[in-house]
């Protein structure tokens, strides 16, 4: 009896350790064509899930192994790292960044799965709840006010914002953008958000297909109670 509560205790601890020890992500597809799948399979080097790929709001959370990972999407499961396509897409995401979000990108030249991979390490003691976590994909100069905060970003850059209002309230995002080699400002965005202080927010300046004006999009990633994030334009 003594050993059945001992190999109990173990198989629990062992357990909980693991889970403290495995990666965390979500999964955006910006810029998706209509074409581009909406699910693949998700390769962590032991376990192999079919993930979500949706362009308008995060996907689910998904917890994949401990330890240095290399990541392969495909359009197969695959139950041995020895059974990867040598051709798949991949990114590395070291053991220390526990938790993350991957972007995917189409990449029609991939036979495999037509999606290129990139690793966003999320710190949740610098990324907060409340706060804003800027993308400026453009190669143009952004900067304007959003909320209570001055936003300053140079072209393909990040930056983090501290909370835009205080509680559940409206704060007006006002933002400007500057083509290179021209002083003129031109006008971006010019409206309201809600803030959400139990979320954190992600927003992409991206360039749009015919259009000289880049496009920003706006996602919460709220985790409390499985709620999926909606886009804010």
């Amino acid at each position: 009896m003594r050993l059945l509560v001992f190999v109990s205790l173990l198989l629990s601890w062992s357990a909980l350790a693991a889970e403290k020890g495995s990666h965390t992500c979500r999964i955006l597809f910006l810029n998706a064509p209509t074409d581009a799948p909406e699910k693949l399979f998700l390769f962590d080097g032991k376990v192999s899930q079919e993930v979500q790929l949706p362009r308008m709001n995060f996907s689910p959370v998904y917890r994949l192994a401990a330890g240095d990972l290399t990541l392969v999407m495909s359009e197969k499961s695959y139950m041995a790292p020895e059974e990867v396509d040598p051709k798949a897409p991949r990114v590395k995401v070291p053991a220390a960044v526990k938790d993350f979000y991957l972007l995917v990108a189409s990449d029609p030249k991939n036979t495999v799965a037509p999606v290129s991979l990139k690793v966003v390490p999320i710190d949740s003691s610098t990324f907060k709840r409340g706060e804003m976590m800027w993308f400026n994909l453009t190669g143009n100069s952004v900067g304007g006010k959003v909320g209570r905060q001055d936003l300053a970003m140079k072209a393909n850059s990040r930056t983090l914002l501290k909370a835009p209002a205080v509680g559940n309230e409206d704060y007006h995002v006002n933002l400007a953008y500057r083509i290179p080699g021209k002083k003129h400002l031109y006008p971006l965005c010019e409206t309201k958000w809600v803030h959400d202080p139990n979320s954190r927010m992600v927003v992409f300046v991206m360039t749009q297909n015919g259009s000289r004006t880049p496009r920003v999009m706006g996602f919460a990633d709220f985790r409390n109670d499985g709620k999926e994030g909606k886009p804010a334009e």
